[in-house]
């Protein structure tokens, strides 16, 4: 593989050549406009449009600069400093499904002729390097989750629920909103323009999910190397917004709008291909997982806690990883791991080995997640499992969810992290954390979480009013 994280600005310039190349054939398809999109340190693409006669100066490093850290919330430089200089990835353009005018580039950014340390993108291509200096190359699926809404009377509502709003007049209880034949012919409108957008996009849609939520969605499509999903996802989340603004919606990937719906989720499906054959490594004999892939497994598990902290990163996260919710709707168990475990196909377990390829699910994840810096810690987790063949001991093939505490404590089962906070701290003091983002990367990422936190525990919520205003 060509060498992809560089050291120096320089060294990262497409060639003219190239830049010659692509400027033609998005002349020629009638692109007019540039979306050259940096990520911020939540994962958002930020960006400055561009007319196309600026091409050459944006791919020279010469386009728009930006001062990233003053709308940073939490900056680590100030008004003072040079500013930060995107470098497009000119692998990553794509024309913009709901404007053909417009194309869309991921860049990197630069600080004074340097990788600039808060660059979530340049963090994950770190990363991405280590691999193939290893040997390795790692590949990705996502699956994304996600909830349709609208606006009545200035509040969300869902788009696709037909029933009484609560409180509006009788609300019969329904089976879960899953796999429901009714609401996915209902849906077909929205769908189909999804499922074409992304075919044409060459991201080979399988499936669309009615999930369990109503309105809730999930799309399956084809996995690719590990920067390509990363950019696929935050792609993604405006795609889906810009379709949804059609049809008089908006999307919600937070995990757990309200307290009876099922988790919005974004389960990681990783797995690594060995650079002298291209074979999958965590395919072994007789149809069975390899012993490096339960290498991995350990590697997994033993940064579990690291990697939670930023796949599960908002303090609502944590509130769709526990195992059973009263009121749900469409059943009792939340299917949402709540432990640190593996297990064949087990989907209460943090780690699953699904029986139908060979990958390894991480099921506690979600849309909220920096996609960059989550499958970054994923990959070095990975590769801290190979080389010190770090054993996850057996698989546990039970329903987790029905087991007692003292139950757990005997069968050396840890608990994922109760809340953001514990997840954070962990995450501030780890060691193996801080080498793969960075000190920086790593405190401003804590910094800005413990604000949240800190905020999150401040206020008071309408059910602390409702249970305790009249009580005592």
């Amino acid at each position: 593989m060509a060498k992809i994280y560089h050291t120096t600005m320089a060294d990262a310039l497409p060639s003219k050549k190239r830049v010659a190349e692509e400027k033609a054939r998005l002349e020629k398809a009638g692109v007019k406009y540039i979306l050259s999109c940096w990520i911020d340190m939540l994962g958002l693409p930020k960006t400055k449009p561009i007319p196309m006669k600026e091409f050459e100066a944006l791919c020279a490093g010469k386009g728009p600069q930006f001062a990233v850290h003053s709308v940073s919330f939490v900056p680590e430089l100030g008004p003072n400093d040079s500013d930060q200089i995107p470098v497009p990835d000119l692998d990553s353009l794509v024309i913009c499904p709901w404007d053909k005018t417009c194309v869309w580039v991921f860049s990197d950014l630069w600080w004074e002729g340097k990788p600039y340390n808060l660059c979530p993108r340049q963090t994950l291509k770190r990363a991405v390097q280590k691999a193939d200096d290893a040997g390795y190359k790692a590949f990705c699926g996502i699956e994304p989750e996600f909830i349709a809404m609208r606006w009545e009377d200035g509040q969300p509502v869902k788009a696709f629920d037909d029933d009484p709003l609560p409180g509006d007049g009788l609300r019969p209880r329904r089976q879960a909103f899953g796999y429901d034949v009714e609401y996915s012919i209902d849906s077909m409108e929205f769908l189909k323009e999804l499922i074409d957008t992304v075919n044409d996009l060459g991201w080979d849609m399988k499936d669309v999910v009615c999930e369990g939520a109503y309105s809730q969605f999930e799309l399956d499509f084809t996995y690719t190397d590990i920067l390509q999903m990363a950019d696929r996802l935050v792609f993604l989340r405006v795609l889906l917004k810009e379709v949804a603004k059609k049809y008089g919606m908006f999307i919600t990937f937070m995990p757990k709008p309200t307290i009876g719906d099922w988790r919005s989720g974004a389960h990681i499906n990783f797995s690594m291909t060995s650079n002298s054959d291209n074979k999958n490594v965590f395919e072994g004999k007789d149809g069975k997982f390899s012993d490096t892939a339960y290498h991995v497994v350990g590697g997994l598990l033993k940064h579990a806690t690291e990697i939670t902290a930023i796949a599960c990163s908002t303090v609502n996260s944590y509130n769709g990883l526990v195992p059973i919710v009263g009121g749900f709707e469409g059943g009792v168990y939340t299917w949402a791991p709540t432990t640190m475990a593996y297990g064949d196909n087990n989907r209460s377990c943090m780690i699953r080995l699904p029986q139908n390829r060979f990958c390894i699910e991480n099921r506690a994840a979600d849309m909220c997640m920096n996609p960059y810096l989550s499958l970054a810690l994923t990959t070095a987790a990975a590769l801290d499992g190979i080389e010190n063949k770090i054993d996850p001991g057996d698989p546990l093939n039970i329903n987790l969810y029905t087991l007692s505490p003292e139950e757990m404590k005997e069968a050396n089962i840890k608990s994922l992290p109760r809340n953001l906070l514990e997840a954070i701290e962990a995450l501030n003091e780890d060691d193996f954390a801080r080498e793969v983002l960075g000190d920086s990367m790593l405190l401003q990422f804590f910094s800005y979480k413990k604000d949240e936190w800190d905020r999150y525990h401040q206020a008071v919520t309408n059910w602390e009013v409702e249970e305790f205003l009249r009580l005592y």
